[in-house]
């Protein structure tokens, strides 16, 4: 990319970013967004356009907003019932991820490091490089891990697009589903039911950092593949 280009799309990116930011504050979204009714009247005000609305917040979430989009996928669910919100922040997360990383892997390190922290990137960076799709897999799935941060360092390796689409697409949506299922009262989950999937969780993904290479060596080799 030529450096004007380069310049002119970054400035646009940062100028759209700061616009949307200001945008929400201006709306009120971020003083609603600290309990669950705020986020359903601030929906609720938008009326007939609220699905709308909803989807492009839980864009937002992923690009511009420090709100996880678990968080309002539950007020969606309250809103719209769990499937539709689930539809709708589902696809939401995917577009969302699929711009932070084309934005990370067009801009380079440049537009990385007006988003994400030194320490995030030192602490995420070197382990995505090394552990790639293992990691990037794991992670999605629990929902202690930043993973909008995530996508956008992914940005900077040597995934490809395709292939982090399909990470996204097949891991991302599980703590969503979990959200708005538990939003819709579908399913009302204990305290203590908490505590062992969170602890289940954990040593999935534990497990999964230090034996998934092998098991990813194992399937490429069943199915006659090389790595």
């Amino acid at each position: 990319m030529k450096k004007r280009t380069w310049f002119l799309t970054l400035l646009s990116t940062v100028l759209l970013l700061t616009m949307g930011g200001i945008l929400l504050w201006r709306t009120g979204f971020f003083q609603a967004a600290t309990s669950l009714s705020g986020l359903q009247d601030y929906l609720t005000a938008f009326s007939p356009y609220s699905h709308l609305v909803f989807f492009l917040l839980q864009l937002a979430s992923v690009i511009i907003a420090p709100i996880p989009s678990n968080v309002t996928a539950l007020a969606g669910a309250l809103l719209f019932g769990a499937l539709f919100a689930f539809l709708l922040t589902w696809a939401a997360v995917v577009l969302g991820s699929f711009v932070v990383f084309l934005l990370a892997r067009r801009l380079g390190q440049a537009f990385v490091d007006r988003f994400v922290s030194q320490t995030l990137s030192d602490r995420y960076l070197e382990v995505i490089h090394r552990k790639r799709d293992v990691f990037l897999a794991m992670a999605f799935l629990f929902p202690f891990f930043p993973d909008d941060i995530l996508c956008i360092l992914a940005g900077l390796t040597e995934i490809s697009l395709p292939r982090f689409l399909v990470l996204v697409i097949l891991f991302r949506p599980w703590g969503l589903l979990v959200a708005s299922a538990v939003g819709g009262s579908v399913v009302s989950i204990p305290l203590w039911g908490m505590v062992l999937l969170g602890l289940g969780g954990l040593s999935i993904f534990l497990l999964g950092m230090k034996y998934g290479d092998r098991l990813e060596e194992a399937l490429l080799h069943r199915f006659g593949h090389k790595k």
